[in-house]
């Protein structure tokens, strides 16, 4: 049976996305979107221009502050934040409001951008600046241009599509490699095996399973990032600027 709203499911995300997404309409209504979409990237950009190079963590916002993993997610935020990176998250609760905790704490930047649901998500308290978007894929584009980096925590679906589309653009050769770290071993086990089985199938190749690392310590994470990111993309400490201090820029 599929969903529908008659039989008890309610849709998400902006009206006009849904509306663009059902197929061609005027071509003034397709316009009036297109100006919507230019709008929110100007919004966008002007919000996270001076925010510095950013580490983004992602994760689910269902575990409470005395899971394991809300635990980890917190150290991992203070040690990015101990980096000089901007910690970067959805901004909501659990893993999200752990990472902000642990840049906060660290007296590193802790950043918020919201994807603006029915069901609102309220910013945590652990956040320097909050940043809302009508639009999953303006939210995406602009996360992976400022990032230097994703820590892919426990999560569920809008996890796993940010893992799998930095995973995307990087085969493909959209935007340069940088870290990607997949954070759980046991968690991930199952998601592991299955992309082990798309190599035996040969529909990824050998090097497609380097593009992250799988791991279970916070150390093995910094080291990643430190190796891929700082070294990687030759960030050095720059002046402060504004309210936010910057690591640096690509050189």
């Amino acid at each position: 049976m599929y969903m529908t709203e008659e039989n008890g499911f309610s849709p998400i995300g902006s009206k006009e996305e849904r509306e663009f997404l059902e197929g061609p309409h005027s071509r003034w209504k397709e316009l009036k979107f297109l100006f919507s979409v230019f709008y929110e990237f100007i919004y966008g950009i002007r919000k996270l221009h001076f925010i510095g190079p950013c580490i983004t963590i992602f994760g689910s916002a269902r575990f409470k502050e005395d899971h394991p993993y809300y635990q980890t997610a917190r150290k991992i935020g203070e040690a990015v934040a101990q980096l000089g990176f901007t910690v970067i998250t959805g901004g909501g609760p659990g893993i999200m409001e752990a990472a902000n905790r642990g840049a906060k704490e660290a007296g590193g930047r802790s950043v918020g951008c919201n994807i603006i649901l029915p069901n609102e998500q309220y910013p945590n308290r652990y956040l320097d600046k909050w940043v809302d978007f009508d639009y999953f894929f303006v939210r995406k584009t602009l996360l992976s241009k400022y990032s230097y980096g994703f820590v892919v925590l426990p999560g569920g679906y809008g996890t796993l599509d940010e893992f799998f589309e930095a995973l995307t653009l990087i085969q493909t050769g959209k935007f340069q490699k940088f870290p990607i770290v997949l954070f759980g071993t046991a968690y991930y086990a199952n998601l592991y095996a299955h992309m082990k089985h798309l190599l035996d199938e040969q529909t990824i190749g050998p090097h497609d399973l380097e593009l992250f690392l799988l791991t279970d310590s916070v150390d093995d994470t910094i080291a990643h990032i430190r190796k891929y990111a700082i070294e990687g993309f030759g960030l050095k400490k720059k002046r402060r600027i504004k309210a936010f201090g910057i690591l640096g820029e690509k050189t």
